[in-house]
């Protein structure tokens, strides 16, 4: 099949290079209308479902709210896990799916299962919603709405009702979520002593006002000529005549004097209860919109559109309001992407120099450079096909092949050169000679690039993160080494025949002679002294078996992602205006440095559908210059221990850094934000508050560990009111009246709202704040039977202050905390192990209490168990084609050899390095194995070659080693180079692709060095005869290009 391939190709020479300029415009505008994000989405299939319920203890939603809703949702199809967190106020109940559920199925089924939740919780504890479909690269723009002259609560209103909604319309945003300033409301402040003097209740002021608040309509009234519509108009206006009006309605008459609203309270504008602000740059309280990106859509193009949309509203806003962007993600993108292409242009550049020096030969050095290009958009024209966005990992996976993407050309041109230059066909036509040499290789070619794919098998199979992270590398090599076997056995075939001349003069020049010279009496050492080179080589490969356990482990590095997230845990009773007080002082602490652009803090939490935090916690976004321009410290870990250390000043908090994104994707893959979450689960809150300090002491112990903390369990004031149910029954009262009057009087109550126009504003009927600021104004609120019998409050239920759970956190159905951490200075892999051995030795846990270990560990262990089995099944299914493709077992064994001679110089590689045994470089060494095993083909193939042709072993073990010299070196320098510029880079994620760079380079160096010597050498311990080839079918001449 192959032979035919070639042949059709050179028979049909001006299709095949038609069928190559039709690749060139498809590729280009596959590529104009490919996604481009920064990373590739890792985020699980997940349902996010919130509840609201205003006034609740954390430990009463989980009971009534989160409880039933966990209960529905544990018996769906394909779902891995539900976890939840119960906080005051707030139920957040994640389930999660397996991969390759469709979101919008997995939606469905969720909701099917919310409408069994809702009859299980109590009446008006709260209605579940789901949350919107976003993932953790979903924060995608921020902004701030600023304005001279306007308070907190305008700029909330406008943006609520104004720029959220325009930025709503944009294809591609998911929602948009305010955060800051203040909800207006219409609030009705009850005076209790004039409600006694009236004789009223406060239900009587909220049904009156629902009842003064409606509108109907009476279809229509014909007329002799028109016909007109009836419709009642009722409704409370807007703006201040809206607070007249509300203050006008009748309560009561006594004795023909209406009671009005205003007699027995206050009608005023007032802000909604919150649990969350921003700051920004120590300048006090700003409003803030945060832009979700809707799941699947394209991070740059909807970027783009959303900076179009703010452009026009900008218009729009009344004077001196201004929308002002602080985080923006198309930077992100825009570094991470161009950290790959600069690396794929400098490589390309690399890669030409190489070729013209190893060729010296402008037509044979431009034809190979042809399959670069080609070969990758064949790639980008797959990568559209299957959906993959160009990111870093997509991209990455294009850098790590663009050596290995000449392979086959290299092989090609330099075989149909050689045999151009032979005299002895020179009187035969010049398509034949290039279809004789084509066909030559053509299998070899077809089944190394065939084993390089193979290779990659391995990336397919991880799941979770890290399948979702190198899953789109693995497919970018795949699709980028198919197009360069049809570049190589088709275009390059068909090139050679027209631009080369019918004869060729083939001599080594200096560079190659240089080498040779080199070379020749290390062969002749390697071949007269064979156990002495195979002893030298094993010893070699023990040695670095031998460093392997002093390397340490970790799953990927951490990404720089150009910004920082400072996690602020302060007491869990602090109030809201202190935690902005806080909040603003860290901020100022951080504009001290130069290489800080902007700071803002986050306290608690948005609108629902945003992070489910506590006023108690503050995440701090600090905008950091590049680093070339940074002056207090010259890396990453440095500036966060002197900001650590600066910021620690502040007593009575506790610091977290990470970065935005992988912040937010750590807490939605494992509940938690931290590199580590250590689980440990149980039923009673004390019993894992105590153990969970044990287990936070003891892993603070543990060197390399960094922002050690428990989740806050406990320590939040809570005013309870418990009924006396003894005196209830002696006043005839019920429950139900206390927790009406706690819910209603004290927490209040939306009874209806006011329209203007498209916007909607509550109003709110509460007890006014002078009678509820303290528990003894709380025991005084009087209680009734609705009849003559009013009771004060402290008679009937006992009220007093004490310290309760802030979040209950459940998994799995089962109560759990956490204790969360980070890891500098040392690998994932030895720090939990270590961690491991002191909470064993250290922690005594009753029955029915246990400890897990999650976050990248977890995604570690995973992978690593994954790779374990199917590199192992990779390699033997190498071995196969190998056999296939020689029909030899002895020819495939001493291919496969080259693997552990590649091995070596990539263990060493990180060694030296001072990096550690990781994913990316685990995937290193699985693309190591497939540029070791091509030299191993070309090598072996030669030998056999020179062998039908009667040659004796030990002259065709020389010759061909001195012959196949220059393609073994090219190969090999080609691909190691292609790595050098992502190697070297310092931008957006590299740290990702330098420990898979510095693998594949070590690894090259050692497996050319050894193959070129261990291999001849074992070869003639083994010769291999083999039948003498057929020959080749002769094909129509066409006049070629001379």
């Amino acid at each position: 099949m192959i032979d035919s391939i070639i042949q059709i190709s050179l028979r049909q020479r001006f299709l095949t290079l038609l069928f190559g300029a039709v690749v060139v415009a498809f590729g280009l505008w596959s590529m104009a209308r490919l996604n481009v994000d920064a990373f590739p989405d890792v985020t699980n299939i997940q349902v996010q479902i919130n509840t609201s319920a205003p006034g609740l203890a954390a430990v009463e939603v989980e009971q009534l709210i989160t409880f039933p809703i966990e209960n529905v949702m544990n018996g769906l199809p394909d779902i891995t896990e539900v976890r939840s967190i119960s906080k005051a106020g707030l139920s957040l109940v994640t389930v999660v799916f397996k991969d390759g559920v469709d979101i919008y199925f997995a939606r469905q089924l969720v909701l099917e299962r919310l409408q069994v939740a809702r009859e299980r919780i109590p009446p008006g504890m709260g209605d579940p919603a789901m949350g919107p479909i976003t993932t953790g690269l979903g924060q995608i723009y921020r902004y701030v709405l600023s304005g001279e002259g306007m308070n907190p609560m305008e700029l909330r209103t406008l943006n609520d009702w104004l720029v959220k909604f325009q930025l709503r319309t944009v294809p591609g945003v998911a929602d948009v979520l305010s955060f800051g300033g203040n909800v207006r409301q219409y609030q009705v402040q009850v005076d209790p002593d004039r409600l006694l003097k009236f004789g009223l209740a406060l239900d009587d002021v909220t049904a009156a006002i629902k009842a003064n608040n409606t509108t109907a309509g009476g279809w229509y009234l014909e007329g002799a000529q028109e016909q007109l519509v009836i419709r009642g108009a009722g409704l409370i206006r807007g703006g201040r005549d809206g607070l007249t009006d509300i203050a006008n309605i009748v309560l009561k008459t006594i004795d023909g004097t209406a009671v009005f609203v205003r007699d027995v309270a206050t009608v005023e504008y007032g802000a909604e209860i919150r649990q969350g602000a921003v700051s920004l740059n120590g300048g006090g309280e700003v409003v803030m919109g945060n832009v979700l990106l809707l799941k699947g859509a394209n991070t740059k193009q909807v970027i783009e559109a959303v900076e179009e949309k703010v452009a026009s509203l900008r218009k729009t806003l009344p004077q001196g309001v201004e929308i002002v962007p602080v985080y923006d993600q198309a930077d992100l993108v825009d570094k991470a992407v161009a950290t790959v292409t600069k690396a794929l242009a400098e490589a390309a550049v690399l890669i030409v120099i190489v070729l013209f020096l190893f060729l010296w030969d402008v037509r044979s050095a431009l034809i190979v450079v042809c399959s670069i290009p080609l070969s990758m958009l064949i790639a980008v024209i797959m990568m559209r096909w299957f959906g993959l966005s160009a990111n870093l990992q997509s991209l990455g996976g294009l850098a790590i092949g663009i050596g290995m993407m000449v392979d086959g050309s290299i092989v090609m041109v330099e075989n149909i050169v050689r045999h151009l230059s032979e005299e002895d066909h020179a009187r035969e036509p010049l398509v034949h000679r290039v279809l004789r040499a084509a066909q030559e290789v053509g299998q070899p070619i077809f089944f190394a690039v065939l084993i390089i794919i193979v290779v990659f098998l391995p990336l397919f199979t991880l799941e979770g993160v890290e399948g979702k992270l190198f899953g789109p590398m693995a497919f970018t090599v795949a699709f980028a080494m198919l197009g360069s076997l049809v570049v190589a056995l088709t275009i390059v075939p068909v090139l050679c025949a027209t631009v080369f001349r019918k004869t060729m003069r083939e001599h080594d020049h200096f560079l190659i002679r240089w080498l040779k010279s080199g070379y020749r009496p290390l062969l002749r050492f390697a071949l007269a002294r064979r156990m002495t080179v195979v002893a030298i080589a094993v010893l070699t490969f023990v040695a670095s078996l031998a460093v392997v356990p002093f390397l340490g482990t970790e799953f990927v590095p951490e990404l720089d992602e150009g910004t920082m997230s400072i996690r602020v845990t302060m007491n869990p009773s602090i109030s809201l205006d202190q935690s902005i007080e806080i909040g603003n002082a860290l901020e100022k602490k951080l504009l001290k440095y130069p290489e800080v652009i902007y700071v803002f803090s986050g306290i608690g939490r948005a609108e629902i559908g945003g992070d489910a935090e506590p006023i108690s916690n503050n995440e701090l976004v600090v905008g950091l210059k590049p680093q070339a321009e940074w002056t207090t410290a010259d890396n990453r870990g440095k500036l966060i221990e002197i900001f650590q250390k600066d910021l620690s000043e502040y007593p009575g908090i506790l610091l977290n850094f990470s970065q935005p994104i992988a912040t937010r994707v750590d807490e939605l893959l494992s509940g938690v934000r931290a590199q580590l979450a250590i689980k440990l689960f149980g039923e009673d809150l004390e019993v894992l508050q105590e153990k969970g300090q044990e287990i936070e002491a003891v892993v603070k112990s543990v060197p390399g560990a960094s922002d050690v903390q428990m989740e806050q369990i406990s320590g939040e004031a809570q005013l309870v009111v418990t009924a006396d149910r003894e005196a209830l029954a002696r006043y005839g009262l019920n429950v139900a009246q206390v927790m009406d009057l706690v819910s209603t009087a004290i927490g209040g109550e939306a009874v209806t709202q006011v329209i203007e126009g498209q916007r909607r504003f509550d109003v709110y009927v509460r007890i006014a704040e002078a009678f509820r600021d303290s528990p003894q104004a709380i025991g005084n609120l009087w209680i009734s039977n609705g009849e003559t019998l009013r009771v004060p409050l402290s008679q009937v239920a006992d009220i007093r202050i004490i310290q309760g759970p802030p979040t209950v956190s459940r998994e799995d159905a089962q109560r759990r905390v956490v204790v969360q951490a980070n890891v500098r200075g040392r690998d994932m892999g030895g720090f939990v192990e270590e961690a491991q051995q002191a909470i064993a030795r250290t922690v005594d846990l009753p029955p029915g209490y246990y400890v897990t270990w999650g976050g990248q560990f977890e995604n570690q262990q995973r992978a690593q168990a994954t790779l374990t089995v199917v590199v192992p099944l990779s390699l033997a299914m190498i071995f196969l084609l190998l056999y296939i493709s020689f029909g030899s077992i002895r020819n495939a064994l001493l291919i496969i050899l080259n693997v552990p001679l590649a091995l070596i110089g990539g263990i060493f590689a990180l060694a030296i390095s001072g990096q550690y045994l990781s994913v990316p470089s685990s995937i290193g060494f699985i693309a190591l194995f497939g540029v070791a095993v091509l030299n191993g083909v070309v090598m072996v193939s030669y030998f056999n070659k020179l062998m039908r042709e009667g040659m004796p072993v030990a002259e065709a073990v020389a010759e061909g080693s001195m012959l196949r010299l220059r393609p073994v070196l090219m190969t090999a320098t080609v691909a190691s180079l292609g790595l050098i510029p992502l190697l070297l880079t310092t931008g957006i994620g590299s740290e990702v692709q330098r420990p898979l760079a510095t693998v594949v380079v070590g690894g090259l160096i050692s497996s050319t060095l050894l193959t070129l010597l261990v291999l001849p050498a074992l070869y003639t311990w083994f010769p291999i005869y083999v039948e003498p080839a057929e020959s080749l079918e002769a094909i129509p001449e066409q006049t070629p290009a001379e």
